[in-house]
């Protein structure tokens, strides 16, 4: 039977429903890490508390996104979705309402878990109801929501915090999120969905909870807790490794496996899946280090550090519908290695910034990382999706997110933040050792602060802060050369997948 695809304002109707709920699902990922020092204050509570209010959030996403194919093939993809941006608002708006940090982590832990069907659904749905000639423009679309999201968040976030309180950062998300639901099933409601009654594997769903929140608290507090001279780290390390091995071995081999491992048997999904894993973590590493740096050591607030970011989305938005169309006419293979090469140009020269570097020129490498980010996901995503059969998109769909997600949000940080840490300690220890009265620059320096009335200990404090700056900026800068070189290095790696039809990016769905 021939399938029936949306036209006209009913797919523009479905298109923006689909779009708000993935929006601000992606927007409340980061959109708190600005207010967690407001809401640990309000809540009574030390700050190192308060960022369990992002753990909370990240563990139960990472753990429902694998399931999402379960889900979709138990009750239908559109039921799931729309249950799930109706469950998203109501629990935004008791995060809103909480009066203590234990009524907050909870409504934090069911609305991550919610929202871990919204992404892997809205991609999968899109690509079911837009026509096959254009799917590129599904992508397109879906790709921009996913770029402009967590760029907004630190800048929406820091506005709302300072002008209305931290509440308001959750309770936004409840008109939106009912307005996509209803626009989502308004057109969605009589779709063909073939579901059936599949038994949930309770010791896989067991295991897979196990594994991936131990890995998710081991890499959210790995710094903070000095990583394995932790002993806490080492054992949430150990039960991670092994509950994710035993997942994974009981998965492949149960009747009624949580997570289809099957999909990894195709090797463009496998290569477009690690290779938008892998990218996604040293862009979201570079999204997180920059405004952090940006407000530990150059004075920024967060408001104009998240600022800094913002032009990213600019080519993405422009270039969006283009790129879509040329996935349909080119290799997606060439965009991605455009990208990757443009990917690399931009960590370079972010790699050459001193501690001088304007406002104006941070904005300017912003927007050149916007260029590689606009040849990025679609084409990737056309890599990784080619061949997976329609009724396959939606597992295989959760599959890529997760795996995206659980590299990129998750080891991105902890990988960055970590050596850049680690290198500031190197540097600030190499450039102690040229600090002596045997070097004419330390002299003179010494000189100009005894001169206006400063001596020690006021002047080593000084010139410690001086040092520190440096080892500061020299330390980023090793961290934005070291990803320059993972982006040309991927781009050869890119080549091993199979070439993919440009006349139809969707090559599984058949009429």
């Amino acid at each position: 039977m021939k399938r029936k695809y949306l036209e006209g304002a009913p797919l523009i109707i479905m298109t923006i429903g689909l779009g708000l709920g993935t929006f601000i699902e992606i927007l409340d990922a980061s959109i708190a890490n600005v207010a967690i020092p407001n809401i640990a204050g309000d809540l009574a509570v030390a700050t190192s508390q308060g960022t369990w209010v992002i753990t909370s959030y990240a563990v139960s996403n990472a753990i429902v996104l694998p399931m999402t194919g379960w889900l979709g093939k138990r009750y239908g993809d559109v039921r799931v979705f729309v249950v799930s941006t109706v469950l998203f608002s109501f629990f935004s708006w008791t995060c809103g309402l909480s009066w203590s940090l234990p009524m907050l982590i909870a409504s934090r832990i069911m609305q991550g878990a919610v929202a871990g069907t919204m992404i892997p659904l809205s991609q999968s749905l899109l690509l079911q109801n837009y026509p096959p000639e254009k799917s590129s423009l599904a992508l397109a679309f879906w790709g921009i929501v996913v770029i402009v999201a967590p760029i907004l968040g630190p800048v929406l976030g820091g506005w709302i915090t300072e002008s209305h309180g931290w509440s308001w950062i959750f309770y936004i998300n409840v008109p939106i999120g009912i307005l996509s639901s209803y626009l989502t099933w308004s057109v969605l409601k009589d779709s063909p969905s073939q579901t059936r009654k599949e038994p949930i594997d309770i010791v896989g769903f067991i295991l897979l909870i196990i594994g991936v929140g131990a890995l998710q608290i081991t890499l959210d507090k790995g710094q903070e807790l000095d990583w394995f001279n932790s002993q806490t780290i080492i054992i949430l390390a150990l039960v991670a490794f092994f509950g994710l091995l035993f997942f994974t071995v009981w998965d492949i081999y149960t009747p009624h496996p949580v997570v289809d491992f099957t999909h990894f048997t195709r090797r463009n999904f496998v290569i477009g899946t690690l290779a938008c894993a892998v990218g996604w973590m040293l862009f979201i590493g570079c999204m997180v280090l920059s405004p952090l740096w940006l407000q530990t050591r150059e004075g920024y607030t967060p408001y104009w550090a998240g600022v800094t970011l913002m032009t990213i989305g600019i080519f993405p938005l422009l270039l969006a519908t283009t790129v879509g169309k040329g996935v349909n006419k080119w290799d997606p293979r060439l965009f991605t290695s455009l990208s990757f090469f443009l990917y690399g140009i931009s960590f370079f020269w972010m790699g050459s910034f001193t501690t001088s570097v304007s406002l104006y020129l941070l904005m300017m490498s912003r927007l050149f990382l916007g260029l590689a980010l606009a040849f990025y996901f679609i084409p990737l995503i056309a890599i990784a999706m080619s061949g997976i059969p329609e009724e396959s998109l939606t597992s295989a769909s959760g599959i890529f997110n997760f795996v995206r997600m659980m590299i990129g949000g998750g080891f991105g940080p902890a990988i960055f933040v970590t050596l850049w840490e680690r290198r500031e300690i190197f540097h600030h220890a190499r450039l102690v050792e040229s600090v002596n009265f045997s070097r004419e620059p330390a002299t003179a320096i010494y000189a100009q602060l005894q001169a206006k009335g400063l001596y020690s200990p006021e002047s080593d404090a000084i010139i410690n802060t001086m040092v520190t700056s440096q080892a500061s900026i020299l330390s980023l800068n090793d961290v934005f050369w070291l990803g320059g070189f993972c982006f040309l290095v991927m781009i050869p790696f890119i080549w091993l997948s199979k070439r993919v039809d440009p006349k139809n990016i969707k090559t599984a769905i058949i009429d």
